[in-house]
This record gives structure tokens, C-alpha cells and sequence, in this order.
């Protein structure tokens, strides 16, 4: 899809790298520039580290890219950077404000001199903020962490990096935008994306309820706000979600859970009527569901139409996939792994020698 695209990654950790793999999975032809000894952060984050001694973390968002280290203080790295950003088509960046300007790399003046250049620049908290980004942060001061955990708990923070990753989607949604306008008329340009902004936006319905009734957003644990039931219950075994979206839905599942009197309870037929009854509902669920092996009640659900599924750990939801240990979980949109990530400096005297020819024949 985007092969012959040249994209130069001058980020590091998990927003920019993340993008460009995404682009990478796409087909663009990814140069990653790394600090040389230390490299990217993210290298020295673990254990666990592979046999080769690369950490899981580096791995799982670096596949499909050449890398080169270079010094951007060396006068002769830095202009091999220049060398690179001549033909490329795209560039990402996280630096800090002023870091590449200090190096005559400012993203405005060579998106000045190069109309045709596309340069996204990932921060934490906007370009006009030199605060730190990292996605803990922003889970909390966005909203994230009031709306999650169990509501008489601590707030808490989603599982895995959820704001770095939405942020560094939403940088590749753009960047492939800007591709579209420059293929129409020639034009580049630079813009921005936070974390801020992309987990702010990520509140969606829980936001739109806070805006229209006035109240704030609470904790409601594995529970919905505005659906009943939709969440997780125990069954003799382990754990199971029910997740029940329109009326339809809920008369199937009180059938298949052999509920007949809540199936015919008119108090109950819209959901309105089911969240003002949310704790008889809950209380009628979970004593039913305890009873038998989530199996059990997942076939009958299933075959209701009613949506559930068995909650897993991650080596069971990986285990009927083509995630591999090298090169992370498969990609989530339409592309193909063609490169390991690479080694610190692994690319570097093809990319000294040749540029962007050096992903000729590989």
C-alpha cells in the first residue's frame, strides 16, 4: 500500500515507534535513527530480554525498519540526517521542544524549504507544552484513571499503555491523511499529536454522558453505565462477560440462562427498564452463572446470539494467532512483517553508503 513511501523515525519509546511500524506493516520503507551506545529507551526496558539480549518491549513495536545510530551533536551525523530528510517523504518525531531546532533540524524550517515534506511530531501534552510525555500521566490527568478499577477501589490505570498507543495510531491515521492531500496537490506540512488529545478524545460516550447530564463520571468496574448486563460474572469455574446490546439480545439471553420470568417481565423489555432494575438483574445472573462451567454457559449463549466470551490470559488469546516472539503480534491492519526489528546500528554502513538505497534488495 505505501511502498516507495520513505518515512524517517526520529522517535523513541512507544507513541513514534509504534506509528511507524504501523506504516512500516503498510509497506513505507522506515529508517530509524537511534542515539548511539544506549539507543532507543524502550532496549533497556526489561527483563524479560530475548536470547540475543533484546528487550520484549523494544521488539514488540519495531519491526519493518532499517536502523542507523547517529549522534545528532557529530557534525558528520548530523549531516547525514540532512542527507536522509531531503528525499524523505515523512518524518516523526518526539523530541522535546528546541531539541532539533538547536541542531538546525527545526521541523518548521524544513517543512519551509520542502513544501512537499510531511512531519508529524508526537508530544505529550501539545507543541506549546515542553512537559514530558509518558502515558501513566496522561491516563490520569485525562480522565481515565477516575473512570477505572472498582468503584469503592483506588483509581487505576488501564493494563498496557493505552494512551501511547491510541496517540501513536491516531499520528499514523494522520500521517496516511497527508499522504492523501500531498498525492492531490503536492502539499506537505507539519502538524501534531498528543496524548493528551488522543486520550481525551478516546472518552468518547463516557465523556458525552458527563457533557449532557451534568454529572461526572464514575467508577463502574467491569459494569456499564448505560447497559444492563453488560460485564463480568463468575461461573463455576472461571471468569465469563455477558454482553447484552439491544432488547432482542436480552431476551435471548435470559432464555439461554433458563430465566424465563426476567425474559417476560415487561418492567424489563428496554433498557431503561433494565437499568432501573441493574442490582435484581445482576443478583438473578450471577446466581444462574455460578452453577455451571463457563463453557457450559458460553455455548448456550453463543448459540442465542447473545454476546459473551471467556476472560483470557495473554498467552490464551495469543495461542491461535501468528504473534511471534521476534516480530510481536501480528499487524492489525492489512500489511505483512518483512524486517526483525533491527539491532542498534544494524543498517548503518548500508544507510551511510547508499541512504534510502539501502532497502534495495532486501
Amino acid at each position: 500500500m505505501l511502498f516507495g513511501v520513505r518515512i524517517l523515525d526520529l522517535s523513541r519509546v512507544l507513541a513514534g515507534p509504534l506509528c511507524t511500524m504501523i506504516l512500516g506493516d503498510l509497506g513505507a520503507d522506515i529508517i530509524k535513527v537511534e542515539r548511539p551506545i544506549v539507543g532507543d529507551d524502550t532496549r533497556g526496558w526489561g527483563p524479560p530480554f530475548d536470547a540475543a539480549g533484546r528487550s520484549a518491549y523494544y521488539l514488540s513495536i519495531n519491526r519493518n525498519k532499517l536502523g542507523i545510530a547517529a549522534d545528532l551533536d557529530s557534525a558528520e551525523d548530523l549531516a547525514l540526517i540532512e542527507r536522509l530528510l531531503r528525499t524523505a517523504d515523512v518524518v516523526v518525531d518526539n523530541f522535546r521542544s528546541g531539541t532539533l531546532e538547536r541542531r538546525g533540524l527545526g521541523p518548521n524550517r524544513w517543512c519551509a524549504d520542502r513544501p512537499d515534506l510531511i512531519w508529524c511530531t508526537i508530544t505529550g501534552f501539545g507543541l506549546s507544552s515542553d512537559r514530558p510525555g509518558y502515558d501513566f500521566v496522561a491516563q490520569a490527568e485525562c480522565g481515565w484513571m477516575a473512570i477505572t478499577g472498582d468503584p469503592s477501589g483506588d483509581p487505576m490505570k488501564a493494563g498496557v499503555a493505552l494512551a501511547d498507543i491510541l496517540a501513536g495510531k491516531d499520528a499514523a491515521i494522520a500521517v496516511l491523511g497527508a499522504l492523501v492531500r500531498k498525492s492531490r496537490t503536492g502539499k506537505g506540512g507539519r502538524f501534531s499529536v498528543s496524548l493528551a488529545d488522543s486520550a481525551r478524545a478516546a472518552l468518547v460516550n463516557v465523556a458525552q454522558n458527563a457533557l449532557v447530564s451534568g454529572r461526572d463520571a464514575t467508577r463502574w468496574g467491569n459494569a456499564h453505565p448505560n447497559l444492563v448486563p453488560y460485564e463480568m460474572f463468575h461461573a463455576a469455574d472461571r471468569e465469563i462477560v455477558i454482553a447484552v446490546g439491544s432488547d432482542a439480545q436480552w431476551v435471548a439471553c435470559c432464555r439461554a440462562l433458563g430465566l424465563d420470568e426476567l425474559a417476560d417481565d415487561p418492567a424489563l423489555a428496554t433498557n431503561v427498564g433494565r437499568l432501573a432494575q441493574r442490582d435484581r438483574i445482576v443478583r438473578a445472573i450471577t446466581r444462574r452463572v455460578g452453577e455451571n462451567q463457563a463453557a457450559h454457559w458460553a455455548d448456550r449463549l453463543s448459540r442465542a446470539g447473545v454476546p459473551n466470551g471467556l476472560v483470557q490470559t495473554v498467552l490464551e488469546a495469543l495461542r491461535d494467532t501468528a504473534a511471534s516472539p521476534v516480530t510481536g503480534v501480528p499487524p492489525s491492519v492489512p500489511g505483512t512483517i518483512r524486517f526483525e526489528p533491527p539491532g542498534l546500528d544494524e543498517h548503518g554502513s548500508q544507510i551511510r553508503a547508499a541512504g534510502w538505497g539501502a532497502f534495495r534488495g532486501l
